[in-house]
């Protein structure tokens, strides 16, 4: 089945607001082995939601759209919706009930525009919203359907996973199962990876699909199984993964679909190990991907964000002299911040990081996006000088990314 995303808003198109809801989307349907051909973002314009719907039917059946849902003069989307599918605003007595109840459970009382929000077209099913007061609404015409949902991230993936999924299957007449098998792969590219198993994928079945899914060093390969018997789908799939464990090896880290920051964690699970962070220039973000995870405190001890080299040598016992001669971005200082972090807080494992995020405070010798990464486990202390190009914000995604993985590939040596 095919898909379209329509999410409105005017503060996703000034950048005001990052548009989070069309990727989450998107995975989830991808999940159900339903394809989405396209994502529009839009204003709050009648003429501009008009003009996404029709564009969008014109090429799929089904089209999921989030945004424009509140009580405010500035969302339309309702009164659009319900002059495109032909009907008339009503007031649904189940969804008014439905918001004072919400609204009484947070100790406030309604407003006459909240109120409002149980005005509904007559030509749409109601689905309630437990965790709102935009109902979501579904659409027919003809054999095609639209769903409008609210563009507050909760509210809109409570939707989708408690009744919309569901709903379009059944009504699609969609009762395959569909399964999935994940592998984290590193110390391969993409197209080095896709070389190497240019055979394996040959012989793949027909009802098993190959997808390559890249980030910054590393590869997530899935497998999905899609047809009517969910058992056989299993056993077939389980073929699979043992077959690219034998061509893989030590190339596989995890085998779960999971982040950057979980798979470190169920390394450090599986072995009885701890970690704790150092970080100047990612600011806690790598202590931030990795409490993520809900149980991570069974590995996670804490974190120093030691931005000043005063903190650096008082909480983290980097030698002064280290920094006088080195300065904060070196090798020499962030090996004795990871051993630190250890010390600190009594772990076996420890990420560092000292660098340059930017804008500004680039040298000629060490330019903004040169990041200073150590990580240790026990006696052992390996770091690196990583080059990143870009803002501020992406160096530090990457730098993070790129801390996580060296104590990965630090773990897995070890074995």
């Amino acid at each position: 089945m095919k898909s379209e995303i329509i999410v409105i808003g005017d503060e996703l198109l000034i950048g005001q607001v990052l548009d989070t809801n069309s990727k989450w989307m998107a995975t989830e349907l991808n999940k159900q082995g339903w394809e989405v051909s396209r994502i529009t973002t839009i204003s709050d314009g009648a003429d501009d939601i008009k003009e996404a719907i029709a564009s969008a039917f014109s090429r799929v059946d089904v089209v999921l759209m989030t945004g424009g849902l509140g009580p405010t003069s500035d969302d339309v989307t309702k009164p659009v919706l319900c002059a495109y599918f032909g009907g008339k605003m009503i007031f649904d007595q189940s969804v008014y009930e439905q918001n004072l109840r919400y609204f009484a459970g947070r100790g406030l009382q309604m407003n006459e525009s909240t109120r409002r929000q149980a005005e509904v077209p007559d030509v749409c099913t109601v689905i309630p919203n437990p965790v709102g007061t935009a109902p979501v609404m579904w659409f027919e015409h003809g054999s095609k359907v639209l769903v409008a949902m609210p563009g507050v991230p909760n509210e809109m993936r409570v939707a989708m996973k408690g009744e919309v999924l569901q709903r379009l299957r059944t009504h699609y007449g969609d009762h395959d199962a569909i399964l999935h098998r994940t592998l984290m792969v590193f110390r391969n590219t993409e197209s080095g990876l896709s070389e190497r198993l240019t055979a394996f994928e040959a012989q793949l079945p027909s009802c098993i699909k190959l997808a390559y899914l890249p980030m910054p060093g590393v590869v997530r390969l899935r497998l999905t199984a899609r047809g009517n018997d969910e058992a056989m789908l299993s056993n077939i799939l389980d073929e699979m993964v043992e077959k690219l464990r034998v061509l893989l090896g030590g190339d596989i880290f995890c085998e779960e679909d999971t982040t950057l920051g979980g798979a470190l964690g169920k390394i450090l699970l599986d072995r009885k190990l701890t970690v704790a962070t150092a970080e100047s220039c990612t600011g806690g973000n790598i202590a931030h991907e990795i409490t993520l995870i809900p149980g991570s405190s069974a590995y996670f001890n804490g974190s120093v964000v030691a931005y000043s080299n005063d903190v650096k040598h008082r909480v983290l016992g980097v030698p002064q002299d280290a920094l006088d001669a080195h300065g904060a971005v070196s090798q020499p200082v962030v090996e004795a911040m990871a051993v630190g972090a250890c010390r600190m807080a009594g772990t076996t494992c420890a990420i560092a990081t000292s660098g340059i995020a930017g804008p500004d405070g680039g040298t000629p010798d060490k330019p903004v996006g040169t990041v200073w990464i150590a990580v240790c486990c026990g006696d052992k202390v390996v770091s690196e000088c990583a080059h990143f190009v870009g803002t501020r914000a992406f160096i530090i995604e990457r730098a993070t990314q790129r801390a996580i993985m060296m104590l990965v590939d630090l773990l897995l040596s070890r074995d």
